[in-house]
């Protein structure tokens, strides 16, 4: 019999499987309910001043079959199971440094800080990407402000930065992208406030001005010498498209600059996975998908590296395959996010989707 049972916060343990789901302002679910709950979750726990948490304690009852697994499997499972890769982690106290100093850039545009705030926080994303060599990021635990554009800008400039990783961008590109990345939106702050936080669709006049942000942002950059020519065509050409239709001078190919192709791939997911007032984010697979389906429009080799960085299906979780047997991951592959090696809760079953032909068929659901 599965009990729930309260315990506090400093008292979790790695491997407790939490028992109700942790969920931000917005309702996203930052940690799902049923987890087995690792050292990263309990210390996000730990930071967000969490008291306690239910947990499931005891044995499983005849149905609940997520939990009956045999001693083979188990076994198997323990044989098979890799750690996922290293993933970039933000502590509370750089979170609201960052998040405060976000605000003050859009807000001082014109201070003489501007530019040295800006180092700052690209500071602060470089060492908590190189002080434990992360090479995946999950956005949902970056989390720095409760406004939109704020968070979007971090988001993206830590997506970006971890992808140009995996693009082969030098430590110098990675940092200049993160400069880019935090400032892709800046014109934004030129935008009235009752067109940029309107609570629906724009309408024609509405969209033609919000797709001028970046032009407006290029400019504000353009006469600082503290910032790269590289950095300045990142943040205007972060809405271009490889087939030329994109904004706001819809060039084409390799008259965009890397830094704009990396960007846009990271400023797409982030705004699909991301819930807004007039819309609800897109499960992460689905927006994968989506973003698989722009081969037109974004460079294949951002698009590979994106795809490299992303964990879909964390290691440890539970995952219900399209044969009808749940799944524990044991596995992900950098090469396809969306399809992990999992083993069969109930037959201990290796199932390689990504290598295996005879999984050809088997998708999670």
């Amino acid at each position: 019999m599965v009990k729930r049972k309260f315990v506090s916060t400093r008292l979790l343990k790695n491997g407790m499987r939490i028992d109700q789901a942790i969920v931000d302002k917005s309702g996203r679910a930052m940690i799902e309910k049923g987890a087995y709950l690792d050292d990263f979750q309990i210390e996000y726990l730990l930071e967000k001043g969490v008291g306690g948490i239910y947990i499931q304690e005891g044995s499983p009852d005849e149905d609940e079959t997520e939990l009956q697994i045999p001693q083979y499997t188990k076994e198997v499972i323990e044989k098979t199971r890799v750690e996922d890769r290293s993933k970039v982690h933000i502590s509370e106290s750089v979170k609201k440094r960052v998040g405060e100093g976000i605000q003050f850039l859009f807000s001082n545009k014109d201070s003489q800080n501007f530019a040295e705030t800006t180092e700052n926080i690209t500071d602060e994303l470089m060492k908590a990407i190189f002080d434990n060599d992360a090479v995946a990021v999950d956005i949902g635990m970056l989390k720095v402000s409760d406004e939109y554009t704020f968070k979007h800008s971090v988001d993206v400039a830590t997506m970006s930065m971890i992808i140009g990783r995996q693009y082969g961008l030098t430590k110098h590109e990675v940092r200049e992208i993160g400069v880019a990345g935090l400032l892709h939106d800046l014109g934004k702050s030129q935008i009235p406030l009752e067109v940029l936080n309107k609570p629906g669709k724009l309408n024609d006049d509405e969209f033609a001005l919000m797709k001028q942000h970046s032009l407006f942002g290029f400019k504000i950059l353009k006469e600082r010498d503290e910032f790269s020519e590289g950095i300045k065509l990142g943040v205007l050409q972060h809405h271009e498209k490889l087939n030329g239709k994109g904004y706001p001078m819809g060039v084409s190919g390799d008259k965009i600059h890397k830094y704009a192709k990396i960007i846009s791939v990271a400023d797409v997911y982030d705004a699909l996975v991301t819930e807004r007032p007039y819309k609800s984010g897109f499960p992460k697979n689905e927006a994968v998908e989506m973003i698989m389906a722009m081969t037109g429009e974004l460079d294949i080799d951002a698009m590979r590296s994106f795809l490299a960085t992303v964990i879909l299906y964390p290691v440890d979780s539970i995952v219900q395959l399209s044969n009808g047997e749940k799944a524990k991951v044991v596995a992900n592959n950098p090469e396809n996010a969306m399809r992990p090696k999992v083993v069969g809760l109930k037959s201990g079953k290796i199932y390689d989707l990504a290598q295996d032909i005879s999984c050809a068929s088997i998708i999670i659901q």
